[in-house]
Protein backbone atom coordinates (compact mmCIF):
# COMPACT_ATOMS: atom_id res chain seq x y z
CA UNK A 1 0.00 0.00 0.00
CA UNK A 2 2.82 2.39 0.81
CA UNK A 3 5.05 1.38 -2.14
CA UNK A 4 3.31 3.54 -4.78
CA UNK A 5 3.38 6.49 -2.37
CA UNK A 6 7.09 6.03 -1.71
CA UNK A 7 7.99 5.65 -5.38
CA UNK A 8 5.77 8.50 -6.41
CA UNK A 9 7.27 11.00 -3.97
CA UNK A 10 10.85 10.21 -5.02
CA UNK A 11 10.41 10.28 -8.79
CA UNK A 12 11.77 6.76 -9.22
CA UNK A 13 10.13 3.68 -10.59
CA UNK A 14 11.64 0.28 -11.38
CA UNK A 15 13.61 0.50 -14.67
CA UNK A 16 12.97 4.29 -14.66
CA UNK A 17 11.29 5.71 -17.78
CA UNK A 18 13.11 3.52 -20.34
CA UNK A 19 13.00 -0.11 -19.22
CA UNK A 20 14.85 -1.36 -22.31
CA UNK A 21 17.75 1.05 -21.75
CA UNK A 22 17.92 0.15 -18.06
CA UNK A 23 18.01 -3.53 -18.94
CA UNK A 24 20.86 -3.00 -21.41
CA UNK A 25 22.81 -0.99 -18.84
CA UNK A 26 22.37 -3.74 -16.29
CA UNK A 27 23.41 -6.31 -18.89
CA UNK A 28 26.67 -4.45 -19.55
CA UNK A 29 27.42 -4.33 -15.84
CA UNK A 30 26.67 -8.04 -15.41
CA UNK A 31 28.94 -8.87 -18.36
CA UNK A 32 31.76 -6.90 -16.77
CA UNK A 33 31.33 -8.86 -13.53
CA UNK A 34 31.29 -12.11 -15.51
CA UNK A 35 34.56 -11.26 -17.30
CA UNK A 36 36.32 -10.46 -14.03
CA UNK A 37 34.89 -13.54 -12.32
CA UNK A 38 35.89 -15.93 -15.11
CA UNK A 39 39.40 -14.57 -15.60
CA UNK A 40 40.09 -14.68 -11.86
CA UNK A 41 39.14 -18.36 -11.91
CA UNK A 42 41.36 -18.94 -14.94
CA UNK A 43 44.31 -17.28 -13.22
CA UNK A 44 43.84 -19.17 -9.95
CA UNK A 45 42.92 -22.36 -11.85
CA UNK A 46 39.68 -22.94 -9.92
CA UNK A 47 37.71 -25.78 -11.48
CA UNK A 48 34.12 -25.44 -12.55
CA UNK A 49 32.29 -26.77 -9.50
CA UNK A 50 28.84 -25.39 -10.44
CA UNK A 51 26.53 -26.22 -13.27
CA UNK A 52 25.92 -23.97 -16.22
CA UNK A 53 22.42 -23.23 -14.98
CA UNK A 54 23.83 -21.77 -11.75
CA UNK A 55 26.21 -19.53 -13.67
CA UNK A 56 23.33 -18.39 -15.87
CA UNK A 57 21.10 -17.77 -12.85
CA UNK A 58 23.83 -15.69 -11.20
CA UNK A 59 24.31 -13.66 -14.38
CA UNK A 60 20.63 -12.84 -14.89
CA UNK A 61 20.06 -12.01 -11.22
CA UNK A 62 22.91 -9.49 -11.45
CA UNK A 63 21.42 -8.08 -14.64
CA UNK A 64 18.05 -7.49 -12.95
CA UNK A 65 19.65 -6.10 -9.78
CA UNK A 66 21.76 -3.59 -11.72
CA UNK A 67 18.77 -2.66 -13.88
CA UNK A 68 16.70 -1.77 -10.81
CA UNK A 69 19.31 0.51 -9.26
CA UNK A 70 19.79 4.20 -10.02
CA UNK A 71 22.69 6.56 -10.60
CA UNK A 72 22.66 7.99 -7.06
CA UNK A 73 23.27 4.65 -5.38
CA UNK A 74 25.71 3.61 -8.12
CA UNK A 75 27.74 6.74 -7.44
CA UNK A 76 27.83 6.16 -3.69
CA UNK A 77 28.91 2.53 -4.07
CA UNK A 78 31.65 3.45 -6.56
CA UNK A 79 33.08 6.27 -4.45
CA UNK A 80 32.87 4.21 -1.27
CA UNK A 81 34.69 1.28 -2.83
CA UNK A 82 37.28 3.56 -4.45
CA UNK A 83 38.01 5.10 -1.06
CA UNK A 84 38.34 1.66 0.49
CA UNK A 85 40.62 0.42 -2.31
CA UNK A 86 42.93 3.44 -1.99
CA UNK A 87 43.04 2.96 1.77
CA UNK A 88 43.96 -0.70 1.36
CA UNK A 89 46.60 0.10 -1.26
CA UNK A 90 48.32 2.64 0.99
CA UNK A 91 48.27 0.45 4.11
CA UNK A 92 48.86 -3.05 2.73
CA UNK A 93 52.51 -4.06 2.32
CA UNK A 94 52.12 -7.77 1.52
CA UNK A 95 49.91 -7.39 -1.55
CA UNK A 96 47.36 -9.89 -0.25
CA UNK A 97 44.88 -7.16 0.57
CA UNK A 98 44.92 -5.95 -3.04
CA UNK A 99 44.09 -9.44 -4.29
CA UNK A 100 41.18 -9.64 -1.84
CA UNK A 101 40.01 -6.20 -2.96
CA UNK A 102 39.93 -7.49 -6.54
CA UNK A 103 37.64 -10.34 -5.49
CA UNK A 104 35.45 -7.94 -3.52
CA UNK A 105 35.24 -5.49 -6.42
CA UNK A 106 32.95 -7.65 -8.56
CA UNK A 107 29.62 -6.00 -7.75
CA UNK A 108 31.19 -2.55 -7.40
CA UNK A 109 32.71 -3.02 -10.86
CA UNK A 110 29.26 -3.73 -12.26
CA UNK A 111 27.99 -0.57 -10.54
CA UNK A 112 30.86 1.46 -12.00
CA UNK A 113 30.20 0.25 -15.56
CA UNK A 114 26.45 0.76 -15.32
CA UNK A 115 26.78 4.15 -13.59
CA UNK A 116 29.27 5.35 -16.21
CA UNK A 117 26.90 4.34 -19.00
CA UNK A 118 24.04 6.23 -17.34
CA UNK A 119 26.23 9.32 -17.03
CA UNK A 120 27.50 9.16 -20.62
CA UNK A 121 24.06 8.48 -22.12
CA UNK A 122 22.35 11.49 -20.54
CA UNK A 123 20.77 13.50 -23.33
CA UNK A 124 22.11 11.23 -26.10
CA UNK A 125 19.75 11.21 -29.13
CA UNK A 126 20.37 7.54 -29.95
CA UNK A 127 21.05 6.12 -26.50
CA UNK A 128 19.19 2.86 -27.11
CA UNK A 129 21.26 2.04 -30.18
CA UNK A 130 24.58 2.80 -28.50
CA UNK A 131 23.56 0.81 -25.43
CA UNK A 132 22.60 -2.12 -27.64
CA UNK A 133 26.02 -2.07 -29.31
CA UNK A 134 27.75 -1.84 -25.92
CA UNK A 135 25.66 -4.74 -24.60
CA UNK A 136 26.47 -6.85 -27.67
CA UNK A 137 30.21 -6.25 -27.27
CA UNK A 138 30.02 -6.94 -23.54
CA UNK A 139 28.09 -10.15 -24.18
CA UNK A 140 30.75 -11.31 -26.62
CA UNK A 141 33.58 -10.61 -24.14
CA UNK A 142 31.72 -12.39 -21.34
CA UNK A 143 31.08 -15.41 -23.58
CA UNK A 144 34.74 -15.61 -24.57
CA UNK A 145 35.93 -15.40 -20.96
CA UNK A 146 33.42 -18.05 -19.86
CA UNK A 147 34.45 -20.44 -22.64
CA UNK A 148 38.11 -19.91 -21.73
CA UNK A 149 37.39 -20.77 -18.09
CA UNK A 150 35.47 -23.93 -19.07
CA UNK A 151 38.29 -24.97 -21.43
CA UNK A 152 40.97 -24.43 -18.77
CA UNK A 153 39.01 -26.19 -16.02
CA UNK A 154 38.42 -29.29 -18.15
CA UNK A 155 41.45 -29.59 -20.42
CA UNK A 156 44.37 -27.53 -19.10
CA UNK A 157 46.01 -30.35 -17.06
CA UNK A 158 46.12 -32.48 -20.21
CA UNK A 159 46.88 -29.85 -22.84
CA UNK A 160 49.64 -28.14 -20.85
CA UNK A 161 51.65 -31.37 -20.78
CA UNK A 162 50.92 -32.49 -24.35
CA UNK A 163 51.46 -28.94 -25.66
CA UNK A 164 49.22 -29.15 -28.71
CA UNK A 165 46.56 -26.59 -27.67
CA UNK A 166 47.19 -22.97 -28.57
CA UNK A 167 45.09 -21.59 -25.72
CA UNK A 168 46.78 -23.68 -23.05
CA UNK A 169 50.27 -23.03 -24.41
CA UNK A 170 49.56 -19.28 -24.35
CA UNK A 171 48.33 -19.53 -20.76
CA UNK A 172 51.35 -21.61 -19.79
CA UNK A 173 53.76 -19.02 -21.14
CA UNK A 174 51.98 -15.74 -20.36
CA UNK A 175 49.18 -16.65 -17.93
CA UNK A 176 50.98 -14.85 -15.11
CA UNK A 177 50.09 -11.52 -16.75
CA UNK A 178 46.32 -12.04 -16.37
CA UNK A 179 46.17 -10.64 -12.84
CA UNK A 180 48.14 -7.50 -13.68
CA UNK A 181 45.97 -6.87 -16.74
CA UNK A 182 42.81 -7.31 -14.67
CA UNK A 183 44.10 -4.88 -12.05
CA UNK A 184 44.85 -2.23 -14.67
CA UNK A 185 41.43 -2.68 -16.31
CA UNK A 186 39.60 -2.45 -12.98
CA UNK A 187 41.58 0.65 -11.94
CA UNK A 188 40.73 2.30 -15.26
CA UNK A 189 37.04 1.45 -14.92
CA UNK A 190 36.88 2.88 -11.39
CA UNK A 191 38.88 5.98 -12.37
CA UNK A 192 36.37 6.85 -15.11
CA UNK A 193 33.42 5.94 -12.89
CA UNK A 194 34.75 8.09 -10.04
CA UNK A 195 34.60 11.17 -12.25
CA UNK A 196 31.03 10.40 -13.28
CA UNK A 197 30.07 9.54 -9.69
CA UNK A 198 31.55 12.75 -8.30
CA UNK A 199 29.51 14.78 -10.79
CA UNK A 200 26.34 12.86 -9.92
CA UNK A 201 26.89 13.25 -6.18
CA UNK A 202 27.45 16.98 -6.58
CA UNK A 203 24.28 17.41 -8.64
CA UNK A 204 22.06 15.38 -6.31
CA UNK A 205 23.50 16.09 -2.86
CA UNK A 206 26.24 18.71 -2.56
CA UNK A 207 24.38 21.47 -4.40
CA UNK A 208 21.84 21.74 -1.60
CA UNK A 209 22.18 24.44 1.04
CA UNK A 210 24.50 23.57 3.94
CA UNK A 211 24.90 20.06 2.55
CA UNK A 212 28.70 20.42 2.25
CA UNK A 213 29.14 20.70 6.01
CA UNK A 214 27.00 17.66 6.67
CA UNK A 215 28.71 15.55 4.02
CA UNK A 216 32.17 16.58 5.24
CA UNK A 217 31.33 15.30 8.71
CA UNK A 218 29.89 12.08 7.31
CA UNK A 219 32.98 11.57 5.13
CA UNK A 220 35.27 11.88 8.15
CA UNK A 221 33.14 9.39 10.06
CA UNK A 222 33.24 7.01 7.11
CA UNK A 223 37.03 7.20 6.92
CA UNK A 224 37.14 6.23 10.59
CA UNK A 225 34.85 3.30 9.77
CA UNK A 226 37.24 2.14 7.05
CA UNK A 227 40.16 2.24 9.48
CA UNK A 228 38.13 0.12 11.92
CA UNK A 229 37.28 -2.40 9.18
CA UNK A 230 40.94 -2.76 8.21
CA UNK A 231 42.03 -3.30 11.80
CA UNK A 232 39.26 -5.85 12.27
CA UNK A 233 40.36 -7.78 9.15
CA UNK A 234 43.71 -8.49 10.79
CA UNK A 235 41.95 -10.18 13.71
CA UNK A 236 39.63 -12.40 11.66
CA UNK A 237 40.04 -15.12 9.06
CA UNK A 238 39.79 -14.30 5.34
CA UNK A 239 36.19 -15.35 4.73
CA UNK A 240 34.89 -13.86 7.97
CA UNK A 241 36.69 -10.56 7.34
CA UNK A 242 35.34 -10.44 3.77
CA UNK A 243 31.73 -10.94 4.84
CA UNK A 244 32.08 -8.55 7.78
CA UNK A 245 33.53 -5.75 5.63
CA UNK A 246 30.73 -6.05 3.05
CA UNK A 247 28.04 -5.84 5.74
CA UNK A 248 29.76 -2.86 7.37
CA UNK A 249 30.21 -0.98 4.08
CA UNK A 250 26.67 -1.41 2.81
CA UNK A 251 25.29 -0.89 6.31
CA UNK A 252 27.05 2.47 6.45
CA UNK A 253 25.56 3.43 3.08
CA UNK A 254 22.13 2.35 4.31
CA UNK A 255 22.41 4.63 7.36
CA UNK A 256 23.64 7.43 5.10
CA UNK A 257 20.63 7.09 2.80
CA UNK A 258 18.26 6.99 5.74
CA UNK A 259 19.69 10.34 6.79
CA UNK A 260 20.10 12.08 3.41
CA UNK A 261 18.40 10.06 0.68
CA UNK A 262 14.94 9.03 -0.43
CA UNK A 263 13.11 5.83 0.36
CA UNK A 264 13.92 4.63 -3.14
CA UNK A 265 17.64 4.98 -2.32
CA UNK A 266 17.16 2.86 0.79
CA UNK A 267 15.36 0.24 -1.29
CA UNK A 268 18.20 0.18 -3.82
CA UNK A 269 20.81 -0.23 -1.07
CA UNK A 270 18.87 -3.28 0.12
CA UNK A 271 18.95 -4.58 -3.45
CA UNK A 272 22.72 -4.01 -3.42
CA UNK A 273 23.00 -6.47 -0.52
CA UNK A 274 21.53 -9.11 -2.83
CA UNK A 275 23.95 -8.17 -5.59
CA UNK A 276 26.97 -8.44 -3.28
CA UNK A 277 25.76 -11.81 -2.02
CA UNK A 278 25.27 -13.14 -5.56
CA UNK A 279 28.84 -12.09 -6.41
CA UNK A 280 30.66 -13.15 -3.24
CA UNK A 281 28.99 -16.40 -2.21
CA UNK A 282 30.14 -18.27 -5.36
CA UNK A 283 33.62 -16.77 -4.89
CA UNK A 284 34.57 -18.55 -1.67
CA UNK A 285 36.69 -21.01 -3.65
CA UNK A 286 38.52 -18.07 -5.21
CA UNK A 287 39.27 -16.69 -1.77
CA UNK A 288 40.44 -20.08 -0.54
CA UNK A 289 42.73 -20.39 -3.57
CA UNK A 290 44.14 -16.95 -2.81
CA UNK A 291 44.77 -17.82 0.82
CA UNK A 292 46.37 -21.10 -0.23
CA UNK A 293 48.79 -19.32 -2.54
CA UNK A 294 49.59 -16.51 -0.10
CA UNK A 295 50.05 -18.66 3.00
CA UNK A 296 53.41 -20.24 2.13
CA UNK A 297 54.67 -17.03 0.58
CA UNK A 298 54.63 -15.19 3.89
CA UNK A 299 56.84 -17.84 5.47
CA UNK A 300 59.49 -18.07 2.75
CA UNK A 301 62.22 -15.66 1.66
CA UNK A 302 61.53 -12.83 -0.72
CA UNK A 303 63.31 -14.66 -3.56
CA UNK A 304 60.74 -17.48 -3.37
CA UNK A 305 57.90 -14.95 -3.44
CA UNK A 306 59.32 -13.49 -6.65
CA UNK A 307 59.55 -16.97 -8.15
CA UNK A 308 55.89 -17.73 -7.43
CA UNK A 309 54.76 -14.42 -8.84
CA UNK A 310 56.75 -14.95 -12.06
CA UNK A 311 55.42 -18.46 -12.70
CA UNK A 312 51.80 -17.46 -12.03
CA UNK A 313 48.97 -19.26 -10.27
CA UNK A 314 48.15 -21.41 -13.28
CA UNK A 315 51.39 -23.36 -13.13
CA UNK A 316 51.32 -23.56 -9.36
CA UNK A 317 47.87 -25.14 -9.25
CA UNK A 318 48.63 -27.38 -12.19
CA UNK A 319 51.36 -29.06 -10.17
CA UNK A 320 48.74 -30.09 -7.63
CA UNK A 321 47.28 -32.52 -10.17
CA UNK A 322 50.43 -34.65 -10.31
Amino acid sequence: MFLPLILGTTGWTPFDSKPFDCFLQGLVGACGISVLYNLLRVYNFVQNSKGNWRSSLQFWILTVVLSLMGSRVFSLIVLEFSLRAVSTWTSDASGRGLDMILIQSQFSLGCSLTGTLIFLQQGAPHSSLSLFLAAALSWKLASLSHSLWIHVARLYPLHSTKQYCGKCITLLTSGHTILASLQRAVVLAFAVASVASTTTIYDHFLSQKDAMKFWTLLTLCYIMLLVYIQEDEHRQTGTAALLHSVVMRLGALLVLMLAMGYWSDVFQILIAFLGEAVCLLPSWDLLQALLKVCAPVTKEPQLKHHHVADNGALKLHHNDYH
